[in-house]
C-alpha cells in the first residue's frame, strides 16, 4: 500500500512540475501582460497545488501524519493566486497598458466608460418612483 501511495505522490509532483514548466514557458512566450498574468496565476497555481497535494498524500499515507502546514499552503495558494492575478490585470488595465493586437474582446472597457457600474445598470436606468 505504501508503495502505491509513493508512486501516486511522485506522479502528482511530476504533473505539478510539468504544469509549472508550461507556466514558465507561457510567461516567456505570451505577448502581453494580461495573457502572462493568466499563465502565472492559473497554471502556476495548479502546478503548485499538484506538488503540495502529492507531498500531503505522501506524508499522510506513508508517515501517518496529517501535515496542517501543507493543508494551509494548499488553501492559501488556492485562494490568493486568482485574486492576485485579477488585481494585477486590473491594475495594468487602469494604468493604460494596451491589449495585444490579436485580442478580440475588451470587457472592462464598457465598465470603465459607464463610471464603474456594471453593464446592466449602465444600460437600463431605473425609473423614478411614480407619485399617486
Amino acid at each position: 500500500m505504501a508503495m502505491i501511495v509513493e508512486w501516486i505522490a511522485i506522479v502528482l509532483a511530476l504533473i505539478g512540475a510539468l504544469v509549472c514548466a508550461i507556466s514558465a514557458f507561457g510567461l516567456i512566450r505570451l505577448p502581453d501582460v494580461y495573457l502572462r498574468s493568466h499563465a502565472a496565476t492559473k497554471s502556476a497555481a495548479l502546478g503548485v497545488l499538484f506538488i503540495l497535494l502529492g507531498a500531503f498524500l505522501f506524508f499522510w499515507m506513508v508517515d501517518g501524519e496529517i501535515n496542517a502546514k501543507l493543508l494551509l499552503a494548499i488553501l492559501f495558494v488556492f485562494m490568493t493566486s486568482p485574486v492576485a492575478g485579477h488585481l494585477n490585470g486590473r491594475a495594468a488595465y487602469r494604468s493604460g497598458v494596451k491589449l495585444w493586437k490579436g485580442s478580440v474582446r475588451d470587457d472592462f472597457k464598457d465598465v470603465l466608460e459607464s463610471g464603474g457600474k456594471s453593464a446592466p445598470e449602465a444600460v437600463h436606468k431605473p425609473e423614478p418612483p411614480k407619485l399617486p
